[in-house]
């Protein structure tokens, strides 16, 4: 597969009927963005529909207080729903994208996205089902946020960020970014981590010395 038949790389697009799926091809655009740029931020008012390529986008908000939090990830053969919502609302962002990785992006000009959802039936229902799944995985996010233990979401986030590695190059602030708390909070629960041998810790660097401790607090709940 190449960049050229793009429409096969995500689960909606390659289901849409053919004629569809080359009017896709025929206007939108790629484009290309190096790690660490911002992709949109809020005051844009979004003039395409995303559909990540390659690459990885970490979406987050920023409260008045200055506290970010990471709202979720668009992985490479996925859309970005709140690109989708502001869209459909003609609202302008609240958040920002930045790209984690160099990203390739295909990206569907806004008075296209308006004639295909208008004329083509496949490529509405495509739009309005990515976008469900899509807000249901943020409502988790704040269901998280809101009601879940911080011991566990930060054990089951120290997993994921270490892998199959040993270690993770991250401050407390990040991953107090990551799980919507204060670095306080983050900096006592990995203290309690380490006396309890989970963990060990220096500077920018988590050790993680019992992963089978994690996953078991992890899975506690």
């Amino acid at each position: 597969m190449t960049i050229d038949d793009w429409t096969e790389r995500f689960q909606g697009t390659r289901t849409l009927p053919r004629a569809v799926r080359d009017r896709l091809l025929q206007v939108a655009q790629v484009r290309s963005y190096p790690k660490g740029q911002q992709v949109f931020g809020p005051q844009n008012v979004p003039d395409s529909l995303l559909f990540l390529f390659e690459g990885t986008i970490r979406v987050s908000q920023t409260s008045e207080n200055g506290r970010d939090i990471v709202l979720y990830r668009v992985d490479a053969g996925e859309s970005c729903v709140l690109t989708t919502a502001c869209m459909l609302a003609e609202e302008a962002y609240n958040a920002e994208g930045v790209a984690e990785t160099d990203i390739i992006a295909v990206v569907l000009p806004r008075l296209s996205f308006d004639a295909l959802v208008a004329e083509e039936p496949a490529f509405r229902s495509f739009v309005f089902a990515a976008y469900s799944r899509r807000l249901i995985d943020l409502l988790r996010v704040v269901d998280d946020v809101a009601f879940g233990r911080i011991d566990v979401r930060l054990a089951d986030r120290l997993l994921a960020l270490v892998g199959g590695d040993k270690e993770i190059a991250a401050t407390h602030a990040q991953i107090a970014s990551e799980l919507g708390t204060a670095r306080e909070v983050i900096s006592r629960v990995l203290h309690d981590f380490q006396k309890r041998g989970f963990i060990a810790q220096s500077r920018g660097r988590i050790a993680v010395t019992d992963k089978a401790a994690l996953r078991a607090l992890a899975d506690s709940t």
